[in-house]
């Protein structure tokens, strides 16, 4: 069996702040810093196991992942970055906070957009500079393959590629590996990995620096699920979906 352990970052300046973050490069806060030294203390004395870490390009992930590196004494395990781990772009409401989004689109819109799967934020003009076709760290990608803004099932459709052509031929190689990214390109990877509903994964939420652990068989299914923070807030529901979908799987 492999481990595959996922990890929101630690809490930003801007979850603080209840902004839409998005693809906007911004830092942890002082209690994200401390969340992410947590994390790796739940790890190690878990006896957690990491052969390779991948990560977004996002500094808020990157600088999670070497905090929890750092305070598990596996600051030489590789690391690999890539744009497809970032997090949903959130278009034109990226940067404002929940309350001056609800008070422009209205709070219904603005749930919708936050909760369907398969619902896009209104989308940014390429000349935005918050497009990521004007950030010269994206300057070596296409700007037709960089989003304007996305919905939870485009997130997924963006990570998927990465998924199965880079991590999945490691963990076959029974490599452990750690993910340290952001709660919805996560979310899509838990639906993919358990199967969950269009409509379930509205459900799922992870908590920032909450440790999840996956033990997977040799065909990559998980067979567990484990968080390392007692008062995680992933839902029991989520909890039933997997059961669920192990004793579904195990006939």
């Amino acid at each position: 069996m492999s481990t595959l352990t996922i990890l929101r970052h630690g809490k930003s300046i801007w979850n603080k702040e209840k902004r839409f973050t998005g693809w906007t490069d911004v830092e942890l806060s002082p209690s994200g810093i401390a969340e992410a030294k947590h994390a790796g203390q739940l790890l190690s004395a878990r006896g957690v196991n990491v052969d390779l870490c991948f990560t977004s390009y996002l500094n808020r992930a990157i600088e999670t992942l070497r905090l929890v590196l750092d305070t598990m004494n596996l600051s030489h395990v590789p690391i690999q970055k890539d744009w497809r781990l970032n997090e949903r772009h959130y278009g034109a409401l990226q940067g404002l906070t929940w309350w001056e989004a609800t008070k422009k689109y209205g709070a219904k819109q603005v749930l919708a957009w936050q909760r369907d799967f398969d619902a896009p934020p209104p989308p940014l003009e390429v000349t935005d500079t918050r497009f990521p076709g004007n950030d010269p760290l994206y300057a070596h990608l296409s700007p037709t393959d960089l989003p304007q803004g996305e919905s939870l099932k485009d997130t997924l459709a963006r990570f998927l590629p990465f998924w199965h052509d880079i991590i999945i031929p490691e963990l076959t190689r029974g490599k452990d590996i750690l993910i340290v990214a952001h709660h919805n390109s996560l979310r899509g990877l838990m639906k993919h990995l358990e199967n969950i509903s269009d409509a379930d994964i509205a459900n799922i939420r992870i908590r920032t620096a909450d440790p999840i652990l996956y033990q997977l068989n040799d065909a990559l299914v998980p067979i567990s699920r484990n968080s390392l923070r007692q008062d995680s807030t992933i839902s029991h529901f989520a909890q039933k979906i997997l059961g669920n979908w192990i004793q579904r799987i195990s006939r």
